[in-house]
């Protein structure tokens, strides 16, 4: 196993605790974590993803934000990590000055985050976002509707269920409607007018991003089912249908791709992609 190097990252008078996984590569990968977890990741997928990425010769590095993990200070919110991943970013580039270009990799708010950030960093080439955070009470009422009540509705069980009387008739009916109620609103309302919105942020730091975008969403997850109902939106659909945006969906899949299936899945998705990256990269500056 190649050796990791623990690392004190500053950022604004804080300390922020990584790990650095050693790689020759030009192309760099930094994981960024939002909250309430931490570098290591649920199932130990970051750690493993990273072991993963160094393994093939790409330096990774994973850390924790302010007031995450063992790092000090207080958490300032997913929707206010510029300034920890833009110190993250720096830190990998002191640490492994032969890389040129950085790739962000987060899951959930880490993915939104990532989103708000990418196009103000020029050194920036690429983001891997994994099921992004966008919730609303009305988008979750679609996607409810969508996602769970169809399926149900759809499955012999839940008849049997109803008509042994073990589901009660009027809750699942009145809860049905009552998510078809909210999720029927338009769509002007399921996100706010304020321009400092996250999801209005995300659409924006979308549109000005000009580098690559791998986006894997789970089938077994409401936030990925969320994100799919937002997508489908003519001004998101636009952007994920631009060039250098590449989506997978992975139909097994939880949100934290808790199996060890779904986990090499997303690190064979997120190597090849970046992978196509680096050739590109190399292609470029060739005479």
């Amino acid at each position: 196993m190649t050796e990791v190097s623990p690392l004190i990252i500053d950022c604004e008078g804080e300390e922020l605790i990584g790990l650095l996984h050693p790689g020759e590569s030009t192309t760099g990968v930094v994981v960024v974590v939002g909250g309430p977890q931490y570098r290591i990741g649920s199932h130990r997928q970051f750690l493993l993803l990273a072991r993963n990425l160094s393994a093939a010769g790409m330096p990774v590095l994973r850390f924790d934000c302010r007031g995450m993990g063992d790092s000090s200070g207080s958490f300032p919110g997913f929707e206010h990590l510029d300034t920890d991943i833009r110190a993250a970013v720096d830190c990998l580039i002191s640490s492994a000055p032969q890389v040129r270009q950085v790739i962000l990799w987060g899951l959930c708010d880490a993915a939104s985050a990532i989103l708000m950030y990418a196009h103000t960093d020029e050194r920036i080439t690429g983001v891997t976002i994994l099921n992004p955070w966008v919730r609303s009470e009305t988008g979750l009422a679609r996607a409810q509707v969508r996602h769970y009540y169809l399926q149900r509705f759809f499955q012999r069980e839940f008849w049997l269920r109803l008509l042994q009387g073990k589901v009660p008739i009027g809750e699942a009916l009145g809860g049905f409607v009552d998510k078809l109620r909210q999720g029927s609103r338009q769509a002007a309302t399921s996100v706010p007018a304020s321009p400092r919105d996250f999801v209005r942020r995300m659409q924006a730091g979308l549109q000005r991003f000009k580098g690559g975008v791998l986006c894997v969403l789970s089938g077994q997850d409401i936030t990925a089912a969320e994100f799919s109902e937002l997508i489908k939106e003519s001004e998101w659909r636009d952007l994920m249908a631009r060039p250098g945006i590449r989506t997978e969906r992975l139909a097994r899949a939880n949100h934290t791709f808790a199996t060890a299936e779904d986990r090499a899945q997303v690190e064979a998705l997120t190597l090849h992609w970046l992978s196509s990256l680096d050739a590109q990269e190399k292609n470029s500056n060739s005479p």
